[in-house]
C-alpha cells in the first residue's frame, strides 16, 4: 500500500506524514494514513499468530505439546487479523479511487441568499393562552 500512496500523492510515505500535519493537508490524505496505520497494525496481529503456529508445529517440537485447542484458537485469532486486514486494505483502495485528485481543491459554494424585501410588521400579535400547547391531564 506504501507504492500506492507514494503513486497517488507523489510523495513517499515519510514526506506524507509530514504533510499530513499542515493545516492545509488533505482530508484524503489524513484518512489514508489513519487507514495504513490500521493496516499496519492488523498485519502485525497476522504474523505474531503465523509465528506462534509455526513456533507451535515447528519440527523440532515434541508433538505432544500440540493443542488442538491452542491451534483453533490461534486459526480463529488468524481469521480475524486478515478479515481486518482485508478491510483497510479494500478502505484504502476505496478511499483512493474516490478521492478529488490531488491538484483538486473543493472551493467554496456561493448560492443566492434570498432577500428579504418587504418590512416586518410592526403589528403586535394577540398573547396566547396560557394553556395553549399543553397538554390535557388524563381524567381515570
Amino acid at each position: 500500500m506504501d507504492a500506492r500512496l507514494h503513486q497517488v500523492f507523489d510523495a513517499p510515505v515519510d514526506d506524507l506524514h509530514e504533510m499530513a500535519v499542515r493545516p492545509d493537508a488533505s482530508p484524503a490524505l489524513t484518512r489514508a494514513l489513519e487507514l495504513r496505520s490500521f493496516l499496519a497494525l492488523a498485519e502485525e496481529q497476522v504474523a505474531r499468530v503465523r509465528a506462534r503456529v509455526h513456533d507451535a508445529a515447528a519440527a523440532d517440537r515434541d508433538m505432544g505439546e500440540l493443542s488442538p485447542e491452542s491451534l483453533r484458537f490461534d486459526a480463529e485469532w488468524l481469521q480475524a487479523a486478515l478479515d481486518a486486514r482485508d478491510g483497510y486494505r479494500a478502505a484504502i483502495d476505496t478511499l483512493l479511487r474516490t478521492m478529488p485528485s490531488t491538484g483538486h481543491r473543493p472551493r467554496p459554494v456561493h448560492t443566492a441568499q434570498p432577500r428579504i424585501t418587504t418590512a416586518p410588521s410592526t403589528a403586535v400579535a394577540a398573547p396566547a393562552p396560557q394553556r395553549a400547547g399543553a397538554a390535557r391531564a388524563r381524567q381515570p
